[in-house]
């Protein structure tokens, strides 16, 4: 029997999440990409337990990428709504180019540190 091939992207994202952990202080920004749309989270790993997000599947204006700003900036809003001012970037695997970064600038122009 064969053994399963692992991908790149699995491999990066267990490698990046053995040293990212969230705290209620300093909860994990985790950001799921699809071929359409992103999506980000801000999660206390301690209650796993998720304390904002948003994501732009009603959003149907703009590039990908400014809807991915968008996304940075709503989290980031909520999140300082939330008391939360820094927090820890899981990139989820994906390298940090383009829709993630775009991403990570708009949430830390919008106040979030990390």
């Amino acid at each position: 029997m064969k053994p399963k091939k692992v991908l790149n992207r699995e491999r990066r994202k267990a490698r990046i999440r053995s040293r990212v952990t969230g705290t209620p202080d300093q909860p994990r920004l985790v950001v799921f990409r699809s071929n359409l749309n992103i999506s980000a989270q801000l999660i206390d790993d301690t209650t796993g337990k998720t304390i904002a997000s948003a994501n732009d599947i009603k959003e149907s204006k703009g590039s990908k990428t400014e809807k991915a700003q968008n996304v940075g900036k709503q989290l980031a809003e909520s999140a300082l709504s939330a008391k939360i001012s820094s927090c820890v970037f899981d990139r989820n695997g994906y390298k940090y180019h383009g829709r993630i970064k775009a991403l990570a600038d708009a949430a830390r122009e919008a106040g979030l540190k990390f």
